[in-house]
């Protein structure tokens, strides 16, 4: 058949067909602060939601749509863990400064995936490094790519 008769989408039913934001299959644990930002988010895409539709945006609404079900599904499954009680070893939720082979210190906190900025000084807890952390204590090793790090100090 030839594509000359065949309708091309103008722009606006292209956004009808978003990828659905996908959900990591790992168990979505949460701090305090995580929750809060779950819950801050749900609540900026529900006024983006409502803008877009008062606007008759529907490329708008359709992403808010989407995001607003991603996080609306993070925040029903969200499993608050509670602050470490305390610093004896690498748990979700502590920081942890460890020093480089090469003489480099860092210090992350160790957090749920969707807070996770390692930019930030956050790390998932399903990340390698933070897998490689965890039940570690001050002066251990543990491996860090192809060298190691030295566990420094917990809070």
């Amino acid at each position: 058949m030839s594509r000359a008769f065949v309708k091309e989408p103008d722009g606006l039913e292209a956004f009808d067909e978003l990828p659905e934001r996908l959900v990591s299959p790992h168990r979505n644990l949460v701090t305090e602060s995580g929750l809060a930002g779950i819950e801050a988010e749900v609540a900026r895409l529900s006024r983006a939601y409502a803008d877009a539709q008062a606007a008759g945006d529907r490329a708008a609404l359709n992403v808010a749509a989407r995001d607003l079900r991603y996080w609306t599904a993070r925040r029903a499954s969200a499993e608050l863990v509670p602050p470490p009680a305390d610093a004896n070893e690498v748990r979700f939720g502590s920081r942890v400064t460890f020093v480089r082979d090469d003489g480099r210190r860092q210090t992350y906190r160790i957090v749920g995936e969707d807070e996770a900025d390692p930019a930030k000084g956050t790390l998932s807890y399903v990340s390698p490094m933070a897998r490689a952390l965890i039940g570690k204590a001050v002066g251990n090793t543990a491996r860090a790519g192809a060298g190691e790090v030295e566990i420094v100090a917990i809070e």
